[in-house]
């Protein structure tokens, strides 16, 4: 034996849903605007905190270069006093060869070290110089990312404020919205959601105005508003998609309490 239908299945008309419908639209709506007066504050907030982890990384990754650069610097130097020290010692051997073949290649030898000391004076040089930028990038690194956490401060607080100001309102909104919510059948509520997530200004459900759609202002055709008004089928814009619903709707339920 199947079991006895609940009113939400069987004795809600459609006007009642459309009813319902424009109500949860209209507690969505004011949800929405309470949101609007955060205005881009929370987007703010986020770009802030990345911003600061972004930098965070920067001045991290800098100090490792950094230090390797000095590593590197440090090792050059050494270079240089071995090739210093091999110098003096070929130069010292120099004047005890026996042979001009053994003069030459200690000559060779110097020459060589000589290079290496060149080589290696350049790459200090290099280095220093690379030092001296990534040191400069750090310190204005900082200065910047000393401005950002005061920012990120700032904001926040604006938003705390903001948050704190509109809180128990927002919250007695969407409990609200909630109530409206378990009156709808699931399937309707999932495409209420569907349409109001595309729409730009988070409208699923419009009025009529002015013989146009309230939501993107196409022409509805006089048979078709009447169809509207009557309340007995859910009617969408065939342009924008949007559910209709005639101007008195919200008039009527009043009468109706």
């Amino acid at each position: 034996m199947k079991a006895k239908k609940s009113r939400d299945d069987k004795d809600i008309t459609i006007e009642e849903k459309l009813r319902a419908l424009f109500d949860l639209q209209s507690v969505v709506s004011e949800v929405d605007k309470i949101k609007t007066l955060r205005g881009e504050l929370p987007l703010e907030v986020q770009d802030l905190e990345d911003e600061i982890t972004g930098l965070k990384t920067r001045l991290t990754n800098l100090d490792i270069e950094i230090k390797n650069l000095d590593t590197a610097l440090n090792n050059k130097k050494i270079a240089i006093k071995d090739s210093q020290d091999l110098i003096k010692k070929y130069t010292e051997q120099q004047n005890n060869v026996r042979n001009n073949r053994e003069f030459d290649s200690l000559s060779k030898e110097i020459e060589f070290q000589t290079l290496e000391i060149e080589l290696a004076e350049k790459r200090i040089r290099e280095f220093t110089a690379e030092m001296s930028e990534k040191k400069e990038t750090v310190s204005t690194s900082k200065v910047l990312l000393k401005e950002r956490e005061e920012d990120l401060e700032r904001k926040k607080n604006e938003l705390k404020e903001i948050t704190e100001e509109t809180k128990i309102e927002e919250e007695k909104l969407k409990a609200k919205s909630e109530k409206i919510e378990s009156f709808i059948e699931p399937r309707l509520l999932t495409a209420f959601k569907r349409i109001r997530k595309n729409a730009r200004n988070g409208l699923a459900v419009v009025t009529i105005q002015r013989d146009a759609c309230g939501g993107c202002f196409n022409k509805i055709p006089p048979q078709r508003q009447m169809d509207i008004a009557n309340r007995k089928k859910i009617i969408v814009c065939e342009y924008c998609g949007r559910i209709l619903v005639d101007e008195k709707i919200n008039i009527v339920e009043k009468e109706a309490k």
